[in-house]
């Protein structure tokens, strides 16, 4: 697909005010001069990025509306937690943190906050290390191409129990995952289709519960996009 129609293609799945799309064409441009250093997104995905990548991030506002504070846990290339970013530029309060422990990784999120001149707040942390010590209340946590779902709760759970409504975008197993995640969680938790994947959901989490008195994924590493 021509990167021009791949780019319409994405914006008719997930519209953005044409302020947004200039932030992410910035953002898009950026990705692609960094991809030939460091390895952001699978190679094979960059003749669809925008659909692949940039709607696949786009759909999540949807499922949380009025969010303004986003937590982005493994955000690698700044998937979605740069895209949300670039989208909720001009919404009052908006914030979202990215969390990412790759030094190289955290530099380009760094570069590309200030290309786009999104709201975004980069941690070069562990996971395990920053999400206790968010301040303030939190919408929303996101993740992608991060780690098995039963280990992305673990992450997750200090900002769901605040009341956080947590979004894991996922592929074809999914409901493997979840299934193996309801043995050592009780999850409230729903799938919603995806726009951009016919076998992929996202896993909308509004509540869980460990049930055995363990520490879940704390050492785990982001994978590559």
């Amino acid at each position: 697909m021509h990167k021009d129609s791949d780019r319409a293609a994405a914006l008719a799945l997930t519209p953005v005010s044409r302020e947004t799309e200039s932030r992410l064409d910035r953002y898009v441009q950026l990705l692609q001069q960094w991809q030939a250093k460091i390895n952001l997104v699978a190679p094979s995905t960059l003749p669809k990025l925008w659909t692949r990548h940039i709607a696949d991030s786009l759909q999540l506002l949807a499922l949380a509306p009025s969010a303004k504070v986003w937590v982005d846990l493994g955000s690698g290339g700044g998937l979605p937690g740069v895209v949300l970013a670039c989208a909720l530029a001009n919404t009052p309060g908006a914030r979202l943190y990215l969390v990412e422990r790759n030094a190289k990784k955290a530099a380009f999120l760094r570069e590309a906050v200030r290309v786009t001149g999104a709201p975004g707040m980069v941690y070069a942390q562990g996971i395990e290390d920053i999400v206790d010590s968010i301040k303030g209340p939190v919408d929303c946590v996101t993740a992608r191409a991060l780690a098995p779902l039963n280990q992305l709760v673990g992450f997750a759970e200090p900002l769901v129990k605040q009341g956080a409504k947590a979004l894991f975008l996922k592929g074809q197993d999914v409901e493997v995952e979840l299934t193996e995640a309801t043995k050592y969680w009780s999850i409230q938790a729903s799938l919603v289709p995806s726009l951009t994947r016919p076998s992929g959901a996202i896993v909308v989490v509004r509540g869980l519960e460990p049930l055995y008195a363990c520490k879940t994924g704390s050492n785990v590493r982001p994978t590559d996009r």
